[in-house]
């Protein structure tokens, strides 16, 4: 069965994430953006407002649908135009002592 992101998903993430660099407010000072992966065609999307204009956390607004439904979507952060997962902002932040 596929995991589609949803909004529901995005909250337990943020809930398994809570005091940690995992969520977009304690990992922005790191310069880490709010972004999702396609790992299906390994594509970034930033998270943005349905306007377009960048979103400060993970929004779906401005996803393509058939990206969402696709069930192939993975929530992290963008840095330097590389992917980190959540766990992945976590460590490097923790040994960065951010």
């Amino acid at each position: 069965m596929k995991k589609v992101m949803t909004i529901a998903r995005l909250l337990e993430e943020n809930v398994a994430y809570r005091g940690t660099a995992g969520i977009s407010t304690a990992c922005r000072q790191a310069a880490f953006k709010p972004a999702f992966l396609d790992f299906a065609t390994m594509t970034i999307y930033m998270s943005r407002f349905a306007d377009g204009r960048l979103a400060p956390i993970h929004l779906l607004d401005a996803l393509p649908r058939i990206v969402l439904e696709r069930g192939t979507l993975v929530s992290g952060f963008e840095r330097g135009g590389f992917f980190y997962t959540r766990r992945a902002v976590e460590k490097a932040c923790e040994e960065w002592r951010i």
